[in-house]
């Protein structure tokens, strides 16, 4: 049974609703997998485990996890 045009448009609605919201997921999740979201993950945990002092500034994050890696490559490929 096919829907009328009235009867389609919250049904789209919904739709494009569960589409944006799985977008924001896998965008989340990839953008989360690959580090991209590691400062502001750094600066969140800072600010409710250290809220007098000041978190390194998103340059030193980098360069001090670089650093880590280096020091302990772990199970990285390269």
């Amino acid at each position: 049974m096919a829907l009328s045009h009235a009867e389609s448009g919250p049904a789209l609605t919904r739709l494009g609703v569960r589409l944006a919201r799985l977008g924001r997921g896998i965008r989340w999740y990839v953008t989360t997998l690959m580090g991209d979201r590691a400062y502001d993950v750094y600066v969140a945990h800072h600010r409710v485990h250290h809220p007098g002092e000041e978190p390194l500034t998103e340059r030193q994050f980098w360069r001090q996890r670089a650093a880590d890696q280096d020091a302990d490559p772990g199970s990285r490929c390269c």
